[in-house]
């Protein structure tokens, strides 16, 4: 275990503090759940994502609801169904079909960042797991 000492704005300690007494946890626990959810793990994320997801925790709320709602296109979702529905007859399909799978793959990796970072702000998702832990 690391110890680490924080220099935090008065309000966000109250919170925290507020947070911690309202569980009837230890504020250490309470700020490593934060970072913990905060901080995303990327070991089995694409490196090409990495910044991303990490740069999403200083997103406001507008852009993560938007990112939580994001699809592919009617089109790219016509297109990766019917590229789905019969095995591609040549290389250039074969493309297709990797490139449409992969941005879906991405757009569903941003969703569930935004969502998880959407819960956080809330406090839903430390006061569900309160008694959990």
């Amino acid at each position: 275990m690391t110890t680490i000492t924080l220099k935090l704005p008065d309000a966000l300690a109250e919170r925290a503090g507020g947070a911690a007494r309202a569980m009837h946890r230890p504020l250490e626990d309470v700020l490593t759940a934060m970072l913990d959810a905060a901080v995303p793990a990327l070991d089995d994320v694409p490196a090409d994502m990495q910044a991303e997801l990490v740069e999403m925790t200083w997103w406001d709320d507008a852009t993560l609801m938007a990112t939580a709602h994001e699809t592919l296109s009617e089109a790219q979702q016509v297109h990766l169904a019917q590229l789905s529905a019969t095995a591609p007859v040549s290389g250039a399909e074969r493309e297709e079909l990797e490139a449409l799978r992969a941005e879906y793959g991405k757009i569903t990796l941003r969703k569930a960042r935004a969502t998880a970072l959407l819960s956080i702000r809330s406090g839903k998702r430390l006061l569900a797991n309160a008694d959990t832990t």
